[in-house]
């Protein structure tokens, strides 16, 4: 899905909704696997979300059969007639032949649009995902509390890590093959980071169960003059355990649509 194809899906939806997928065994509901649970979420959610994030480390942690759900989830996905934006997850960091390989595996065999990728190796470990008609995600402003371990150091020509992290993004990709993460706990740096990268698309995590605001993430990091543009705004959490009873799916429709809905009406100021 190209940058056009993107700005269009959201224009159609009214909003940048994306589900993530965080399947906790320990949190699934009775009678469910990761497979069938995650496929649930889906078709609960695929009328309201422009696209889905599933997170590998929760189906690789339980070995072949991980890998297995997670086979049928991204199957499921691709199948889905809406064509949701389809981001892996997998945070990725490493050079050469190996970064090369992760690419073509996961954007070329598994056929994901976009996969995340850790930047701290430096050129090298981002360029093999840059391909026509697909992303990089690049980690940037970061919502968890060790961001500022790093991301917030100050350097000798005044920026602080993050932004120069973004300045090199602009050097190394393209509004149409590189978007950044950028956390909605932090939306004041958020908006700085806009003014920085005026055409870059962000997918925003921190909405929802980590307490950040929509209203705040539109204000701040939307694309100036194009209100609600230049986000992916995601939720899991909050959408995929909205309960933990017989009533599960209905609970995610309801969350995802409210959800939409808030960020529609932030749309709208």
């Amino acid at each position: 899905m190209n940058y056009a194809e993107l700005t269009k899906r959201i224009e159609a939806f009214g909003h940048g909704l994306c589900v993530g997928l965080d399947p906790d065994p320990a949190k699934l509901p009775t009678g469910t696997d990761l497979a069938s649970f995650c496929v649930g979420i889906i078709d609960a959610t695929a009328h309201v979300a422009v696209a889905y994030k599933p997170n590998f480390a929760f189906f690789e942690a339980l070995g072949r059969p991980g890998w297995d759900a997670l086979d049928a989830v991204t199957r499921h996905l691709r199948a889905l007639p809406q064509k949701p934006f389809l981001i892996a997850d997998a945070k990725r960091g490493d050079i050469g032949n190996t970064a090369a390989r992760y690419a073509q595996g996961i954007l070329e065999v598994m056929g994901y649009d976009a996969v995340t990728v850790a930047p701290y190796m430096g050129r090298d470990s981002v360029e093999p995902f840059l391909r026509d008609g697909k992303w990089v995600v690049g980690l940037g402003l970061t919502s968890n509390p060790g961001a500022d371990d790093l991301q917030q150091l100050p350097l000798e020509d005044g920026r602080r890590v993050y932004e120069a992290v973004a300045d090199a993004y602009l050097q190394w990709g393209r509004p149409d093959n590189l978007m950044v993460v950028a956390g909605a706990t932090r939306p004041e740096a958020l908006g700085a980071l806009r003014d920085r990268m005026p055409d870059t698309f962000f997918l925003v995590p921190g909405v929802g169960a980590q307490g950040g605001s929509a209203d705040d993430v539109v204000r701040h990091g939307a694309f100036r003059g194009k209100p609600g543009m230049g986000l992916l705004i995601n939720a899991s959490r909050s959408i995929m355990y909205a309960s933990n009873g017989s009533n599960w799916r209905e609970a995610a429709t309801q969350s995802a649509e409210a959800l939409a809905a808030e960020i529609t009406q932030a749309y709208r100021g």
